[in-house]
């Protein structure tokens, strides 16, 4: 695709006025005391996957609702039971995928890292190898996918769950034998890197926060720029339901990752891709360019900017550059 946002010095300086709910913070705050009255409950199985330097767990951990959350955990052989006190990496995946096998993702272990590998409830079944998280709450008419998901209600709204279940892992990693719970770092790319954002607005004490050219930034201008899903999934409904605009913007803003990256406290390293028709360049600036502004002081950011790229963004080369960089982060 050719370029088709703003130009590069535009959107470093992009910085879009909000439609933040006045009521954002209490809506998150009561939200997570409303999971956090159910136990964590924190099940760890030993998994036989072949590996010889690498660990690992099937986990499950309670996420919205006290509803079961799958999970894979790697780390490296015998850290769990030796004295270690290794930094963790908690990764959200993209949309429509599912955690796979534990075999697929083993770049954070093998440097040095415990990861916590979220499954997505309800996800698992559009690409890669399967999920094991089903998501037992109903909702209204929507459009297939999961944006429209109870998009009348922030309440009922799909991704208040999700980001829920999030929080919880971040949680849930903290609690495990062998991590130091004060650096936890949270990655994910696409509706992954959209997550990211949400949980470290939303979680204290990160030690890093990753997203890759994430999803769910700045709605309302996503959806004037792209004609791809998952984005266009809330343009189908509305040409349908063309009354329900202002209730579904509404229930949105409590769920923009812009609205909730203000609220960053860790340093951050995000990516774009300047091609990317998924997610447009500008939504991903825009969070960018607002991360941490509730800060008490601005956390440290960088971007990593792919200029001749649609959505897979930098791929492996944005692997490397969190690696290297997330090491710098941590002095290791």
């Amino acid at each position: 695709m050719a370029l088709f946002d703003l130009p590069l010095p535009e959107l470093e300086r992009y910085l879009p006025e909000l439609d933040e709910p006045a009521d954002l913070d209490e809506f998150w705050a009561a939200t997570l005391a409303e999971t956090r009255a159910f136990d964590l409950d924190v099940r760890r199985e030993p998994y036989d996957a072949g590996l010889t330097l690498v660990d690992v767990e099937d986990v499950t951990f309670a996420g919205f609702g006290g509803h079961p959350i799958k999970a894979w955990v790697t780390r490296p052989a015998g850290s769990a039971t030796d004295g270690s006190s290794l930094p963790a990496v908690v990764e959200f995946i993209g949309y429509g995928g599912g955690r796979g096998r534990p075999h697929e993702r083993l770049a954070w272990a093998a440097a040095g890292y415990v990861h916590l590998l979220m499954d997505t409830r309800g996800q698992g079944s559009r690409w890669g190898s399967g999920g094991d998280t089903p998501d037992p709450v109903g909702s209204g008419p929507q459009t297939p996918g999961f944006l429209t998901r109870g998009i009348l209600d922030p309440a009922e709204h799909y991704y208040r769950r999700v980001y829920t279940d999030g929080v919880r892992a971040v949680e849930a990693v903290r609690s495990l034998p062998g991590v130091d719970p004060a650096r936890v770092t949270v990655t994910g790319g696409s509706q992954g890197g959209g997550m990211t954002l949400a949980v470290a607005g939303l979680t204290d004490g990160l030690a890093a926060a990753m997203p890759d050219v994430p999803f769910l930034c700045h709605v309302q201008r996503a959806i004037a720029l792209t004609d791809a899903d998952p984005y266009h999934e809330l343009v189908t409904y509305l040409s349908v339901h063309r009354d329900h605009k202002a209730a579904a913007l509404r229930t949105l803003s409590y769920l923009d990752g812009v609205h909730l990256a203000r609220r960053a406290t860790a340093p951050t390293l995000f990516s774009v891709a300047l091609r990317d028709p998924i997610c447009p360049p500008s939504t991903v600036f825009a969070a960018y360019n607002h991360y941490g502004t509730l800060a008490g002081s601005r956390p440290e950011r960088a971007i990593e900017v792919y200029e001749f790229n649609e959505h897979e963004g930098g791929g492996a080369f944005q692997l490397e550059a969190q690696l290297r960089w997330l090491a710098g982060v941590l002095g290791r």
